[in-house]
């Protein structure tokens, strides 16, 4: 949308809002297909997938899932797979028509092509891509997302290729990894002061991917016995996906018809169902979901001529319906809403009032969002804008653990009469707890909602904050033997360490609790990492894929709650979720397990093993504990590597940016040397 100078918000805002008059709905065809090819090199032409309808489509939409297994493709994101299978993609597009390459995406082995007819290409516009990665610490690729947004003519769209968690027992993570894709996905505007735009706030949303819902409650030999019959009515009845709608996940899409066999499990280069160890149960995994309207599925089918892979590849051919402008309209239009705006310039003062004007979080904890809702009511006589402004002196409108969602709305108007919902969200993470836990800061904040062309609302923000050991420095951990919630918040807050040895009080009134904590011999690790260990060393040193499948966030907080209070006595949660903890509380420590002063030096010896067991000889002594005591946790793992698919390298690349922490960003060259200085440490045969 061109820009207009002073007054190109309101002309926006009103162009919007009477986009029926000067648009109207055009017809296009959009091919979307999905592929799990299972670390696989195209062995064979793409056409009868890419190619299989009559006329060729106007736009092509294709998501790949596992497009490199490798570990180097995992743990560094490259693969060659990619230019691969680019090129077999390219030459399988439908022969009558030629195409432009808009835009590609990868995250790990998730990837994302789009192309459009050439014809079509100048009335795409306004292109972002963006990745979500929902594996381990919701960082690591090898589960999650990509998607491509874009304006069409006058119709904003967006893309998803997702592949969600696996194994028939993870309904719950593949629940959460939604949740957590449509959270986290956020698309950039062209213009800065506009806020970001979320899958849903588009008008149509096409979903595909490697979604891995299961049919359970059947046996396989059940499950081969409907689909030899055809029977897909009563198998669809078995379907993890028609349980989504209990559980708000999917809400609102819509899928066709399923009229064709499960597209997994295969063996590779056939059509025979799995005949290996695990016999898989065959399943629906592959789906196509569209959201939005005017969007009519004339085909969804499988492609079984195509033995690649375990799975069968997947493709939907849609009509979709497309706002095109009529300039002529548009034009008229646009004059209209001008002439309008110059009656109603400068007549008034704009005016709103807030629903509330204090709030307070109760009960704030590491990592859990609490949101409140403040509403913004315009009951002056004209339209209005807002924006909440840094107050002097500050670097931000509000304090790093607070966002207001959306921060400024001076790109939309809020008519006289009308409201605005703005979330207010407290999230304390790694780089906020630690002052917190302390007591150095507060929950406490002014918000200051700017009327552009009016006055300054005053929004108090405040809370109180439960200390967590996430966050909290391993030396102050030694020191407390009780849970960290047990403790008085001034007791934790006037424990300041000068060094690594040394505890001096600013507070007299606190000479006692002080003293009597430090009669007794500090822990020789915290007892925090000591649960987390043991408990994984005694129940999960054969837990298949430990350290890579990632937990679900409601253990997760579990876990959290018995650490920081010490109840319920054992750790609740599964293996996943407790491996995943131990990563997160590693990972937020304020000073790192080998502290930033020696990280350097971690550098340079990281060829020599000598050299590498002095620099951990060097350590603080707390800090020296806890690395032996993992270091030999992690041998402890090695041994069962033929249960846990552990080895040195994975373990290597999994702990070393968590021990070894950079104090700056790291190069790869820097990565494989922290790596490097790990592997002395788990594998005896380095010596």
């Amino acid at each position: 949308m061109p820009q207009f100078g002073l007054r190109d918000n309101l002309i926006r805002c009103e162009l919007l809002k009477s986009e029926e008059l000067y648009t109207y709905v055009k017809n296009f065809r959009f091919f979307v297909g999905t592929y799990n090819v299972n670390g696989q090199a195209p062995k064979e032409s793409l056409r009868p997938w890419l190619s299989y309808s009559p006329d060729p489509p106007d736009l092509y939409c294709m998501g790949f899932q596992e497009l490199d297994l490798s570990k180097e493709a995992f743990f560094f994101n490259d693969t060659p797979k990619e230019s691969e299978w680019m090129r077999a993609v390219s030459e399988g597009l439908h022969p009558d028509a030629k195409y432009a390459l808009v835009k590609l995406v990868r995250l790990v082995g998730i990837m994302l092509i789009f192309y459009v007819k050439k014809e079509h290409a100048s009335f795409i516009s306004e292109v972002e891509a963006e990745t979500v990665g929902t594996g381990i610490m919701g960082r690591m690729g090898n589960k999650g997302a990509v998607a491509i947004r874009f304006r069409f003519h006058n119709s904003d769209i967006c893309v998803v290729n997702s592949h969600l968690a696996a194994h028939i027992e993870e309904y719950e993570r593949r629940n959460q990894d939604f949740r957590e894709i449509c959270t986290r996905m956020q698309f950039r505007q062209g213009d800065s002061s506009l806020p970001t735009l979320s899958i849903m706030k588009h008008n149509i949303v096409l979903w595909l991917g490697d979604l891995n819902y299961r049919i359970s409650e059947l046996e396989v030999d059940e499950v081969k016995n409907l689909i030899a019959k055809k029977d897909f009515e009563t198998l669809h009845r078995y379907d993890q996906v028609n349980l989504l709608p209990k559980k708000a996940v999917f809400k609102g899409f819509v899928e066709g018809e399923i009229a064709f066999q499960p597209t997994y499990k295969y063996d590779t280069g056939s059509d025979q169902w799995d005949t290996s160890e695990k016999c898989r149960v065959p399943a629906w995994c592959d789906r196509i979901l569209w959201k939005g309207k005017n969007v009519q599925q004339l085909t969804y089918q499988s492609h079984m001529t195509l033995k690649t892979s375990d799975h069968k590849p997947v493709s939907s051919l849609m009509e979709v319906g497309i706002k095109v402008v009529n300039e002529d309209l548009y034009k008229k239009t646009f004059e209209e809403i001008v002439r309008n705006l110059d009656k109603m310039e400068n007549e008034c003062i704009p005016s709103v009032s807030l629903s509330m004007r204090e709030f307070h979080f109760r009960d704030v904890k590491f990592m859990q969002r609490q949101v409140e809702m403040l509403t913004v009511f315009n009951d002056g006589q004209v339209p209005c804008q807002f924006e909440f402004i840094q107050k002097l002196d500050e670097p931000s409108y509000c304090k790093p653990w607070l966002t207001a969602n959306p921060c400024k709305e001076l790109h939309v108007l809020l008519c006289p009469g009308s409201r605005m919902d703005i979330e207010l969200e407290v999230f304390v993470n790694r780089s906020t707890a630690t002052q917190l836990n302390s007591g150095c800061q507060q929950i406490e904040d002014i918000l200051v909602l700017h009327l552009d062309r009016g006055k300054d609302y005053f929004v108090s923000v405040t809370g109180n904050y439960l200390p967590s050991c996430f966050g909290t420095a391993l030396h102050t951990l030694c020191l407390l033997r009780e849970p960290i919630q047990e403790m008085p918040l001034e007791t934790i807050k006037e424990l300041v360490i000068t060094d690594l040895s040394v505890v001096y009080l600013k507070a007299k009134i606190l000479v006692e609790d002080i003293n009597n904590l430090m009669t007794e011999k500090p822990l020789d690790i915290p007892k925090e990492i000591w649960m987390m260990v043991d408990h994984l060393y005694r129940n999960a040193s054969k837990q298949e894929d430990l350290m890579q499948q990632p937990g679900l966030r409601n253990e997760f907080e579990e876990i959290r709650d018995c650490l920081d209070t010490g109840t319920p006595d054992s750790l609740p949660g599964s293996n996943h979720s407790v491996a995943e903890a131990l990563l997160l509380f590693l990972e937020v420590l304020p000073e790192p397990v080998v502290t930033y002063s020696l990280y350097q030096q971690c550098l340079d010896s990281s060829s020599n093993h000598a050299l590498s067991k002095k620099v951990i000889s060097m350590l603080p002594q707390c800090h020296k504990n806890v690395f032996n005591y993992l270091t030999a946790f992690l041998r402890e793992l090695l041994k069962n590597s033929a249960h846990n698919h552990l080895d040195v390298n994975i373990l290597a690349t999994i702990f070393a940016p968590l021990l070894l922490r950079s104090p700056r960003k790291q190069d790869l060259g820097e990565k494989r040397k922290t790596q490097d200085f790990l592997r002395h440490f788990l594998d005896p045969d380095l010596k």
